[in-house]
């Protein structure tokens, strides 16, 4: 699940869970739908962010390298991409 799918579920659990006011005579209840929409959301966004930061984002596809000159000292910097 994505940012954006989490976001999605927060966002339709909480018009199902504040919004709608319907009387059912079944076993479903909207506003526990919309808990638990908002819940799965809400679980779904703490787990893209901590992903994404032991991923790295986009900055870990490319990797800087020095290379040092022996002879001169110089530094070059270049920059491989996976």
């Amino acid at each position: 699940m994505g940012l954006g799918v989490g976001i999605f579920l927060l966002a339709v659990g909480a018009v199902l869970a504040f919004a709608i006011h319907v009387t059912t005579n079944g076993a479903i209840n909207v506003q526990v739908v919309g808990w638990i929409l908002m819940g799965a959301g809400a679980l779904g966004i703490v787990l893209s962010m901590v992903f994404w930061s032991s991923w790295g984002g986009p900055a870990s596809f490319t990797r800087r390298r020095e290379i040092v000159d022996p002879g001169g000292g110089t530094h070059t910097t270049t920059i491989d991409q996976r």
